[in-house]
């Protein structure tokens, strides 16, 4: 039996491919699904991959995630810099939940230092591309067999 796992994204992540391939890669947003189910499986999860631009929506999901005790791979976009309404979302998790990002924050713009997210994630990855959410997959399941 399959463990169920969201992997949840915020803002502007629908755009992968097309959006400044020169920090986020050139795989689309379908090849980032694809990736993610397709490891998700070889690992023992059904990957939900899920896009939002609403930060509404992604503080529902969250709060899904934390009364199902489903884990969580979550980038939160520019949400990560100030969205303390997901940040207590994710708060109440009840199983992992793993914090990614594509880019290097802090090899860019000062703003992007700063995650509200970081402190109540139960890790973060950032700076390999599409491969961070492969290492948090990897990270996840480790977590949720140990």
């Amino acid at each position: 039996m399959s463990r169920r796992v969201l992997v949840l994204n915020g803002p502007n992540l629908g755009r992968l491919g097309s959006r400044e391939p020169d920090v986020y890669g050139s795989t689309s947003y379908a090849g980032l699904v694809e990736t993610c189910q397709g490891l998700g499986k070889e690992l023992g999860f059904d990957v939900e991959v899920r896009e939002t631009n609403d930060e509404g929506e992604l503080v529902r999901w969250l709060h899904e995630a934390a009364d199902g005790k489903i884990p969580v791979v979550i980038n939160p976009g520019a949400f990560t810099h100030y969205s303390y309404a997901m940040r207590d979302a994710a708060a109440q998790r009840t199983a992992p939940l793993i914090e990614v990002h594509i880019s290097n924050p802090y090899a860019r713009e000062e703003f992007r230092h700063t995650s509200v997210i970081a402190a109540v994630a139960t890790g973060t990855v950032a700076g390999f591309g599409l491969g961070s959410y492969r290492l948090a997959l990897r990270a996840l399941a480790e977590e949720v067999s140990g």
